[in-house]
């Protein structure tokens, strides 16, 4: 094997090794973004827990 189809082999390598950090990139955005969407979610649950707990306490200060 020659020099020149040992610089080739790098340089494929290289571009594959890239090409692979960008899909590895572009799929944790796309976790990113979901999990984002999950703690929104679970923010917006607490929130109703919060007041659904509130409004069974002043239920039951009132129906005492």
């Amino acid at each position: 094997m020659g020099v020149t189809d040992k610089v080739w082999g790098a340089l494929t390598a290289m571009i594959k090794m890239e090409d692979k950090v960008n899909r590895q990139a572009d799929a944790m955005k796309v976790q990113q973004a979901k999990i984002e969407d999950l703690a929104g979610r679970v923010i917006r649950l607490e929130a109703q827990l919060e007041l659904f707990t509130g409004a069974a306490l002043v239920k039951k200060i009132k129906g005492d």
